[in-house]
This record gives C-alpha cells, sequence and structure tokens, in this order.
C-alpha cells in the first residue's frame, strides 16, 4: 500500500491507497509548533484505529508547501514504515513539459496540473482548487504548464472579514437566497458565495480568450461541492484531484 501525504497551509490530508482505491482519509491541522513526536502519534493513532497494519505501507510519497513541516513528516514516515518517502519536486517526473513548470510552482499545484493533464491528455485543462487559495492552474494538450492564478480562499475571505470587523458574525458558507441579502449572514454568504462563483467564471473566460480555445475545468478542495452549483464550466469535482495526482506521481517515480 501507498500512503500518500499532502502537506497544505490549514490541513495536513494522509491518505492510504491499496493499488486502486483510497480506503483511508485523515485530515489534521496544519501546526508548525508540534513536533514530529507528536504528529508521529497522531499518525500512529489514526492508522491504529482504522486497523490499518504499518507493515502494509511499501510506498510513502509527501508534497508539501509549508516548509517547517516538511522534514517532520519525512522523519514520521521513516520512523514509522522504515521507508523514505518520495517528496515531489520539480524534478519529479510528473507527466508534464519540465522547462514549463515555474519556479515557484507549489508541489500541490504540481499535482493538480499532472493529474488533470493525465485525465484529459488530448485537451486544455484548468484545475480551480477551493482550499486555504483559490488557485486556478492550467496545462495545455501537451502538458506544457500555461500558468496560474491565486486569490484567497473562501473562508480565508471570510476569516479576514471576522476579524477585521466588530459587527459581521462568522458564517457558515453556504449558497444564499438572494444576492440582496437581508441580514449579515446572507449578506456575507452573498459577497463570498456569488462573488467568488463570478470571479472562478471571469478567470476561465479570460483564460480562454488568451490559450484561443474552449478549455475542460475541473473542481477540488474542500468547498468545491459546496460552490459547484454556482459554477456550470466543471466537468468534474473532485475532492481526491490532489491525492490522486501524489498517486499518480508516485507511480510514474517509484
Amino acid at each position: 500500500m501507498l500512503i500518500a501525504i499532502d502537506i497544505g497551509n490549514t490541513n495536513v490530508v494522509i491518505a492510504v491507497y491499496d493499488g486502486s482505491s483510497f480506503i483511508e482519509t485523515f485530515r489534521i491541522y496544519s501546526d508548525s509548533k508540534k513536533t514530529s513526536d507528536e504528529y508521529l502519534v497522531i499518525l500512529e493513532t489514526l492508522l491504529r484505529e482504522a486497523g490499518i497494519r504499518r507493515d502494509g505501507i511499501e510506498k510513502a510519497i509527501i508534497s508539501s508547501v509549508v516548509p517547517n513541516l516538511t522534514r517532520s513528516f519525512q522523519k514520521i514516515v521513516f520512523r514509522l514504515f522504515g521507508i523514505e518517502p518520495l517528496m515531489v519536486s520539480h524534478s519529479s517526473e510528473t507527466g508534464l513539459i519540465r522547462e514549463s513548470i515555474p519556479e515557484d510552482l507549489g508541489s500541490d499545484l504540481l499535482c493538480n496540473l499532472a493529474y488533470a493533464h493525465y485525465s484529459y491528455p488530448e485537451k486544455t485543462v484548468m484545475t480551480v482548487d477551493f482550499g486555504t487559495a483559490l488557485t486556478l492552474s492550467t496545462v495545455d494538450r501537451n502538458g506544457k504548464v500555461l500558468g496560474v492564478a491565486i486569490a484567497p480562499g473562501l473562508v480565508t475571505a471570510v476569516n479576514s472579514l471576522f476579524s477585521s470587523t466588530a459587527q459581521l458574525p462568522q458564517v457558515e458558507l453556504k449558497i444564499p437566497p438572494s444576492c440582496l441579502g437581508r441580514n449579515s449572514m446572507d449578506s456575507v454568504r452573498s459577497g463570498i458565495m456569488l462573488g467568488y462563483a463570478g470571479l472562478v467564471k471571469e478567470l476561465i473566460s479570460r483564460t480562454e480568450e488568451e490559450v484561443g480555445e474552449k478549455i475542460t475545468v475541473l473542481a477540488t478542495g474542500g468547498l468545491s461541492k459546496v460552490i459547484s452549483p454556482l459554477i456550470d464550466r466543471f466537468e468534474s469535482v473532485d475532492g481526491y484531484h490532489t491525492l490522486k495526482g501524489l498517486v499518480l506521481i508516485s507511480r510514474l517515480n517509484h
């Protein structure tokens, strides 16, 4: 089995893949103040309670955009399973044209692009990832990385409002009944949900203008299912897209 670890700014997502499907996924809070020993105990406990034997893990891969946690999880994987994890980097085989990958592209976006191109090899594809940041990354049919647009994520935007204003409440994000909010919660939902739907649609449209063709658009990330009814361009909405990119890169490099 393969253990795939996606270390993001808000959460660390850990998935166990048995060769055909993800049999378990875990999500824990990203906290640079935690020691590697603390994370080791957490992961060991999660695996034990899920009935996953440590000696059943034969391969490991890590994508990280949090440098302070990268080394910790490398150590954890080695201590738990006795294997060195594959670290996703620009030198990894991804199926993309390596020279086209921007120097500072995050490894999570590399996974998104790799799996998008693998899934639709004959098309220009954009992956919209609704995470801590909203990212829209595009690859053409040749595997050339065309570029990325980045905005604050939906929850990031709401938290910014909540922390910077005295009278606005913390809001659960869902589609509002109207764009004309009649209370604070629906007003925030209108601005965030409808506003971000418009942002995504505009960036899709501008991308198509620049590349001169209609593109295939995929969605992933925590809030992708919540906002997808407002955006009619998504070919698929898959919360496992980034993890599937990790599995793909593991296959290409092991």
